[in-house]
């Protein structure tokens, strides 16, 4: 493994520290389309983990 490569591997911590962080979305307001704050969030803190593994595994594979 490069040492270029394995810098953007500290992006992977993103998704696993922010969602542990609860007094950021811990209300229920705002609402979206009636669904409450945190469980909305929860839904794209799915989302944005899905895109920051795709980012990093794209950034890492193009050092090779």
């Amino acid at each position: 493994m490069h040492a270029e490569s394995s810098r953007w591997h500290w992006l992977l911590a993103l998704p696993v520290v922010l969602p542990l962080l609860t007094f950021l979305y811990d209300s229920e307001e705002p609402a979206l389309f009636g669904i409450p704050f945190f469980y909305w969030v929860q839904l794209l803190f799915c989302v944005l983990s899905s895109a920051t593994v795709t980012l990093v595994y794209l950034l890492s594979r193009s050092g090779r």
